[in-house]
């Protein structure tokens, strides 16, 4: 299926929940698809007024009730601290609209099973932005794994460096705001869901480590959630990995890399250098380009500029906006994250929290 990603809005209205960094991403990626931006709610009426200035929204509302209301709204995005992720999104999808919401998509897997059981029962469509799904070259790792016979060992990392200062602080450091889990809820589950997406299995068990290296922050105070961890694991075809998460590593803005080897090939995919993929063989290693003409069918549709025009997180994000408006037309978009793929991250989670806190291997499935 080919999704044009500047029309299969039309028709859309959107509400977003939340003012910060991620509602105006939302927002961005809402308008390049054709959708109209119908609303905002944030944290009070005068926030709410400024943000939908800020993002051009028609109106600003004073509650999620009032939003949910209005029969211009067609989906909802939730862009909002995680503790209300959950809570909010059951809202919802009681009042029988779609939605996207930010990950992690709850605290706790139960309450992340409890509403994609909702989703699934009121027959809406409901995604997580796991957006670096939509890089084209992703999509290429995944067709060139899919072709290189079995999978033996993968290698992961995601290093970032913006909470590495003892003054550097957030809302996601608190966990009565954030979860229990910081560094791997916020971007491990990035890491784990390419994992499984790009190498088409799944992780069976893990044996995990988290560590607080700055237990005492200049805005939140004593620190209970994590500021890195590491995870060894095994996938249910028998591969066997490891996994590095921090956000305390200084000079890494965003580094996730995935290297996976199978029986034939193997793949290296670099998100901040995310329009090449290296390829490697017994007989050569390449750099292969992103050139649509070259790449499988399912990457090459997510290509929206040409080749050396470099293409990037928002383009991602766009993609991955787009291909949920095409769910709510009723096309069936390869590869789109849905809520039982937060759901999956979520238990992910946990299981990383269980083993670090008991020292023993949990399996997962």
């Amino acid at each position: 299926m080919s999704v044009n990603p500047n029309r299969i809005g039309a028709g859309v209205g959107v509400g977003i929940v939340g003012g910060g960094f991620m509602a105006t991403v939302h927002a961005r990626a809402a308008r390049t698809a054709g959708a109209t931006l119908v609303g905002v709610v944030a944290s009070t009426p005068a926030r709410s007024a400024q943000v939908a200035e800020e993002l051009g929204a028609l109106q600003a509302f004073d509650s999620l009730e009032a939003l949910l209301a209005d029969e211009r709204i067609t989906v909802v995005h939730v862009c909002t601290p995680n503790a209300l992720h959950a809570e909010q999104a059951a809202a919802v999808i009681a009042a029988g609209k779609h939605v996207v919401c930010e990950k992690p998509l709850a605290t706790t897997p139960a309450e992340a099973r409890s509403i994609t059981e909702a989703a699934t029962a009121a027959g809406v469509v409901a995604t997580v932005p796991f957006v670096y799904r939509f890089h084209p070259m992703a999509r290429e790792a995944r067709a060139q794994i899919a072709a290189g016979g079995k999978v033996l060992t993968i290698g992961g990392e995601y290093l970032q460096d913006w909470l590495a200062a003892t003054d550097s602080d957030n809302w996601r450091v608190d966990s009565a705001q954030g979860g229990n889990s910081r560094a791997f809820a916020d971007i491990g589950s990035h890491l784990v869901d390419l994992i499984e997406f790009i190498g088409g299995d799944r992780i069976h068990s893990l044996y995990a480590r988290t560590r607080t290296f700055l237990a005492e922050r200049s805005g939140t105070g004593t620190v209970t959630t994590e500021d890195a961890v590491s995870v060894s694991f095994e996938t249910v075809g028998g591969a066997i990995g490891t996994l590095l998460v921090s956000q305390v590593a200084p000079g890494f803005k965003n580094g996730l890399v995935l290297k996976i080897s199978a029986t034939d090939s193997s793949i290296m995919f670099e998100q901040e250098q995310p329009d090449s993929l290296w390829l490697g063989t017994l007989a050569e290693n390449r750099v292969l380009p992103r050139e649509a003409d070259r790449l499988d069918a399912d990457a090459a549709r997510l290509c929206v500029v040409p080749s050396g025009h470099a293409q990037g997180y928002q383009d991602a994000f766009n993609g991955f906006v787009a291909d949920t408006y095409a769910a709510i037309a009723g096309e069936t978009p390869v590869g789109l994250p849905t809520f039982a793929d937060g759901l999956r991250a979520g238990l992910i989670t946990q299981a990383v929290l269980d083993s670090a806190a008991s020292g023993q291997t949990v399996v997962l499935d």
